[in-house]
Order: structure tokens, then sequence, then C-alpha cells
């Protein structure tokens, strides 16, 4: 099993359900969007299309090969060797755990973003408006799910590992780098802005739980929680 990394004096102390309050919000807020969209059966809202008719608008050709740089590093390969890097970072002893955990994680998080999409069914906004290829489903964005939840293990791994002034900035640009990348896929033409938002909304949500379990972990590993609370009620 991975080991923790070790509590910070009064870290066992702080309250599991902490994280519980984002988690609620999250879910209400996801909740209320894809309600609507299913009572809209899947077409875009008015904002949705204002944006995107912005876009196709003020698309110059540089733009479009920077925002395409950006969209490559939000999935499949890249995306998942960031996610081994933050793991790894996380875990300072045995770091191949760490890097497994990172990649485990990854997936964790990409199993109720398929379940969800393939549920909604929601289509893209037309294909001869993309700037670049995509497949699947519309809601939520899969970059832009994926890359938010990259950089919530690249910070956590900064976090654990970074020290000294270097450590400030590194820990927003995980945070600007998953931005870009959920903007690059409305600026492509590949998703509807409220297709990234319920990626960002997802993603929150699973941070959260993410949370929670680790929480609860630490405090039971400290001896803060019994092994058997309970149990033989």
């Amino acid at each position: 099993m991975t080991s923790l990394p070790a509590a910070a004096p009064g870290a066992v102390g702080k309250p599991w359900w902490l994280p519980a309050l984002p988690v609620l919000v999250c879910s209400m807020l996801l909740a209320a969007l894809v309600a609507s969209a299913c009572a809209a059966h899947g077409a875009p809202f008015g904002v949705d299309e204002a944006l995107h008719r912005w876009v196709l608008e003020h698309r110059p050709r540089r733009a479009v090969g920077l925002a395409v740089a950006v969209t490559v590093t939000g999935s499949g390969v890249p995306a998942y060797l960031l996610a081994t890097l933050g793991g790894a970072m996380t875990v300072r002893t045995r770091r191949w755990r760490g890097a497994l955990a990172g990649a485990l994680a990854l997936v964790s998080v990409q199993l109720p973003r398929i379940a969800l999409a393939s549920w909604l069914a929601r289509p893209r906004p037309t294909a001869d408006e993309w700037a670049w290829s995509a497949d699947g489903y519309a809601m939520p964005s899969g970059h832009t799910t994926t890359s938010a939840a990259v950089a919530v293990l690249l910070t956590a791994g900064v976090h654990r590992a970074v020290r000294g002034r270097a450590r400030r900035p590194l820990l927003v640009i995980p945070a600007l780098w998953a931005a870009a990348v959920g903007v690059s896929r409305v600026y492509l033409g590949m998703h509807w802005p409220t297709d990234v938002l319920a990626g960002w909304l997802l993603t929150a949500l699973w941070a959260g739980l993410l949370g929670m379990f680790l929480i609860l972990l630490r405090r039971r590993k400290s001896g803060a929680v019994p092994s058997n609370e309970g149990e033989g009620t």
C-alpha cells in the first residue's frame, strides 16, 4: 500500500468533513447543469451559442496554433506522465508507488466522466467549425476534466516536495495550465463553454471526495479514528 505523507502538527485534528463543503457546492452546481442539459435534450444554451459564435469570429491562425499546442497536453500520454510526476512528488518514499497512485487517481476521474458523457450524449458543435480533431460526446469535456485532475495532482506534489521561493509560483502554474486547456477546447470550436464548466465542476467534486478519503485514511493510520469505528453497532 502506498505510504501517506506524514501529517503536519495538528493535521490529525482536521475535520474529515472539511472538503465536504466544496463537494456539496460542486455537486449541486453540476447536478443543475446536467439537469438543464437534459431538459434541453443536449442542445446548446444561449450563452454557449453566443460565445461559440464570438470565438469563430475572433480566431486568427497564430492563436489557433497556440491553442492546439496547449490542448494536446491536456490528454493522453502527456497528461498521464504529468499525473505520475505529481504522484511521485507527493509520495517521497517509494516514488514508483506514488507515480502509480497518480496514474490510478487520474483513471478514477475518467470513469465517471465517460459514464456521464455517454449518458448525456450531448453533441459537439458542428465539425466543420473545429480547428482540430475530436471525438466522443461533448459534456463533460474530456481534456478539461483530465487537465484539471492533473493540475490537482501536480499542485499536491509541489506543495509536498518544493520549498523556498520557487514554491509559490509553481503552485499557480498547474491551475493556469489547466485553465488554458479548458479555454482552448472552446477556442478550437470543439466544445460548448458549459462542457468545459461541467469538466471543472466534476474535477472539483472528485478532488473534494479524494481529500475526504485521504484525511480519513491519515486519521486512521495515526490512531485518531479507531479502525473498528462504526462496526458492531
